[in-house]
């Protein structure tokens, strides 16, 4: 099996960070990976944000949790509660993908999952657990939005796509077993 394949093959979503902050070197190098996707028309309608700052995301992380609270469905904050409260795992480290909408709407989206994916593959390639975190879109959906944006440096016009937490695993965990069923060839 080649590198990249037992990359992909090995990675598995962290939801247990120990607390410590990858080197900068890395963190470059996976923001590189990140620049690297390809995208329709060649675009490029993302910014990648890396994100260190340990204060920014506790309040994000706070934002987030009361907005998951508010929720009629409260299935998802009792999770996250039941898992010890935290929604962001203890990352120290985020990657922050914002994102502009593009023609024809919904073309971001498939750029956003490439740039995403770049930044998993990359990091687990260097030793850097990681899990793609839906959740960070809850730290936009109140009235801290427009600070937060402000606070990351969003470009005029893009909102939040996706975060990636990174750090190192404080329990690994292994990969998912593939299903072999959700394959069809078509000959």
């Amino acid at each position: 099996m080649n590198e990249t394949l037992k990359t992909i093959a090995e990675r598995y979503s962290c939801r247990d960070f120990n607390g410590v902050m990858p080197p900068d070197q890395d963190l470059q190098a996976i923001a590189q990976a990140a620049i690297q996707a390809p995208s329709g028309m060649n675009r490029q309608h993302w910014q990648v944000i890396v994100v260190k700052n340990q204060e920014l995301i506790a309040q994000m992380e706070e934002e987030g949790l009361k907005m998951l609270a508010c929720l009629e469905d409260r299935s998802h904050y009792e999770r996250i509660m039941s898992r010890g409260g935290k929604l962001f795992y203890h990352a120290p480290c985020m990657v922050m993908l914002a994102v502009k909408e593009a023609f024809p709407k919904g073309a971001e989206l498939i750029d956003l999952g490439i740039v995403a994916q770049n930044v998993a593959l990359a990091a687990t390639s260097l030793g850097i657990a990681n899990v793609h975190c839906g959740f960070v879109g809850f730290a936009f959906a109140g009235d801290r939005a427009a600070e937060f944006k402000e606070k990351l440096q969003f470009p005029e016009g893009y909102q939040c796509g996706m975060g990636i937490l990174l750090g190192y695993a404080n329990t690994v965990a292994k990969p998912h077993v593939p299903n072999q069923e959700k394959i069809t060839v078509i000959e």
